[in-house]
């Protein structure tokens, strides 16, 4: 498949009457939710890559969170899927959450996503590189003082994580109304759990899940995941006979 002229790579499977879309974070690929896909019951799974990620190929400029909500919309609707079911991990939650702020969907599993921004006042590092950045020891000092995540990019791709990093989404949130779940890692050093809870006692049907773990609490509690989603998504209806 190609959007915008360029490759897009996926992976579906599965059969049933509802669309699980799984996305996932940020230097990652269709791996690191097919963990979670291939135990999904009585759905259609479907995974990207997203732009850039993977064996997707990024645009040709860099994109915000929104164009990443943008570009899913485009992609389900040649795949004729309509009012998924989105499970989005960190950088792939932020995109369920534009795109469930935007268009329809049916429910929406965030895992280890950050929501609010939190400003600070730039640290002396940030300060230095900021200043020599544009000279000829500004790549020397990137490589030393940039995130792996910010080093292991390409050009475009640093822009585009420094545009999601600094996008608060609280806003985008709250717009969400139908049934929302949030997984957090207790011990998640990524995604504060306090603000989490605050972002979700905004939403009109929003909730937390904790789970024992760090940003990939999701893998490192598989099955409570698994069990959670398969539950959210088709919940066991019980038939109580009278006597």
């Amino acid at each position: 498949m190609n959007i915008y002229g360029k490759r897009v790579n996926y992976i579906q499977y599965g059969e049933g009457d509802k669309d699980v879309v799984l996305l996932h974070g940020w230097g990652q690929n269709i791996e690191m939710m097919d963990f979670v896909g291939k135990e999904l019951k009585n759905v259609r799974v479907t995974i990207f890559d997203l732009p850039g990620f993977g064996n997707s190929e990024e645009l040709d400029h860099s994109m915000s969170v929104g164009e990443y909500a943008d570009w899913l919309k485009q992609v389900l609707s040649i795949l004729s899927i309509n009012n998924p079911v989105l499970v989005g991990h960190s950088f792939g939650g932020r995109v369920a959450i534009k795109y469930a702020s935007k268009y329809p969907t049916s429910k929406v599993v965030l895992l280890a996503t950050p929501i609010i921004r939190r400003r600070h006042d730039p640290t002396i590092k940030e300060k230095f590189y900021k200043v020599i950045k544009s000279t000829p020891f500004g790549e020397y000092f990137r490589k030393r003082i940039g995130s792996p995540d910010y080093n292991n990019a390409s050009p475009i791709m640093r822009e585009t994580l420094v545009k999601a990093v600094n996008e608060d989404l609280l806003l985008d949130l709250i717009k969400i109304e139908v049934p929302t779940i949030f997984l957090a890692g207790t011990k998640d050093t990524a995604v504060s759990l306090s603000d989490t809870y605050y972002a979700i006692s905004k939403m009109k049907n929003g909730a937390v899940i904790e789970q024992d773990g760090t940003h990939y609490a999701y893998i490192q509690n598989l099955y409570q995941t698994c069990a959670t989603i398969n539950e959210f998504v088709n919940p066991i209806i019980l038939t109580i006979k009278k006597h």
